[in-house]
């Protein structure tokens, strides 16, 4: 009978940083994949792989009321079986609040089974005091409230200061946490530029206004955009619009196993250690 040692990677080398799992139980490196339409083997096949290092799963902007609805369920159970939250794109929840429709909305996602839900005025305008409201709604209806900062029209900038007043705002109602805006692209929107490069001084200013930077989400899809948080942050960044095939990849970098992040792994002291 082969050792069980031998049957298993040695810990540094599915961890080298030897931070992960300290962080996970924290609450740190969230990890939010946007579905954009997977079906059920794609859906099983991701839950399988990389289900064990995502914790949040947003099906994107208004897919979910276009699927079979007993596709959905399953989709939400396989979610909610592997302790993923689910929840919808929040321009759905816009076009509810447009459509008179909020209620209904929030009774039917919660009937479906879904966990989470988006709060977000990308496309819509939405006062301070219905913001507050909705969050605290959907507190009590018990969902993971996660709050979205910005707009999605292309060139959108962030307004440091007024982030931080939403962040402490949304934060004070119940969110657990506030997204930063950047779309499927993160191309030119946000703290990115028309190249999808990070823009260094508006980051710097965040830092300077918000108070609790660790419970922002940015929303990075760019490999190398993560990467550029993570190095400014470290691996307990939240990152958000993951792609699900980069799900797997994004938790490589998060302990150190891919070049980008090489560093975050300890240094063996002895000097044969390649050996």
């Amino acid at each position: 009978m082969k050792s069980a040692v031998l049957d298993n990677w040695h810990q540094l080398l599915r961890d080298p940083s030897g931070c992960r799992l300290a962080d996970r139980r924290k609450g740190l490196g969230k990890t939010m994949v946007i579905d954009k339409g997977m079906g059920l083997g794609a859906f099983t096949d991701f839950v399988q792989t990389a289900g064990p290092f995502t914790d949040i799963v947003k099906l994107g902007f208004g897919t979910a009321v276009l699927y079979d609805q007993e596709v959905l369920r399953k989709k939400l159970k396989l979610a909610s079986d592997a302790n993923m939250i689910v929840m919808p794109g929040g321009t759905l929840l816009e076009v509810a609040l447009q459509q008179g429709a909020a209620q209904s909305f929030l009774d039917r996602i919660c009937s479906l089974g879904f966990t989470g839900v988006e709060i977000s005025d990308g496309t819509i305008e939405l006062g301070r005091i219905r913001r507050t409201s909705l969050i605290k709604e959907c507190v009590r209806l018990g969902l993971f409230v996660v709050t979205e900062y910005g707009k999605k029209a292309a060139g959108s900038e962030i307004d440091p200061e007024e982030l931080a007043f939403t962040a402490h705002c949304d934060w004070e109602a119940g969110a657990e946490l506030v997204a930063v805006e950047a779309r499927e692209s993160g191309v030119n929107i946000g703290l990115f530029d028309e190249q999808g490069r990070c823009k260094e001084s508006v980051l710097e200013d965040v830092l300077g206004k918000v108070d609790q930077a660790s419970r922002l989400m940015w929303e990075a899809p760019q490999k190398s955009q993560q990467a550029e948080l993570m190095l400014q942050f470290g691996a307990g960044v939240h990152l958000g619009n993951v792609a699900p095939s980069d799900a797997l990849a994004l938790e490589a970098m998060r302990r150190g196993l891919r070049a980008d992040t090489f560093e975050f792994g300890h240094r063996p002291a002895d000097p044969d250690y390649m050996i």
